[in-house]
């Protein structure tokens, strides 16, 4: 696998916006060839899955501009600075769905979309929640809906859950569930 190995020459921001920050780095191959690798630098992020009391699941349907498409989704948003993963996804259970837990644990992580960015999403399963007051961004306009597993397991098959990291985290939640 050394083979494989690259070796970083030089890198530079090509983009800095809000948000995203796209560096170009120009790498030395194993072969002792050159080129150049462009991606997307990430803060990391954080997925609750709600599991309530009834067996239900907690999700919302939100709206995703560079697809142009509303996704059912589990509660999730990226890391403040300084903010460990479980700190984010207790952070957005309660800003985007109004819940607050003690009980909550690390399912796994994923690299979405290693082609182009190093971002890291920690999967989380929460449980045993107090209501409280939503705080959601002033441009976060989100529906919620409570969805059975089963329900869940049958729109992923029918191809109408398609966001990776939901998909992921029900994968880990049905394992969790034995279903």
């Amino acid at each position: 696998m050394k083979k494989l190995l690259e070796k970083s020459l030089s890198s530079e921001v090509v983009f800095d916006g809000l948000f995203l920050k796209i560096w170009r780095d120009e790498v030395e191959l194993s072969t002792g060839a050159t080129t150049f690798r462009e991606y997307v630098k990430h803060p990391g992020a954080a997925l609750v899955v709600p599991l309530l009391e009834n067996g239900n699941l907690l999700m919302i349907y939100q709206y995703r501009h560079s697809v142009g498409q509303t996704f059912l989704e589990f509660p999730a948003g990226k890391c403040d600075p300084g903010e460990k993963a479980e700190q984010t996804a207790l952070r957005e259970l309660r800003e985007e769905v109004g819940l607050e837990t003690t009980n909550i644990r690390h399912l796994t992580h994923i690299h979405p979309v290693i082609g182009y960015s190093n971002e890291r999403i920690d999967l989380f399963l929460a449980k045993d929640f107090k209501q409280v007051p939503d705080h959601r961004d002033a441009d976060e306009l989100l529906e919620l809906i409570e969805v059975s597993p089963q329900d869940l397991k049958e729109k992923i098959w029918a191809h109408e859950v398609t966001d990776v990291k939901t998909q992921i985290a029900a994968f880990w939640l049905f394992r969790e569930l034995g279903i």
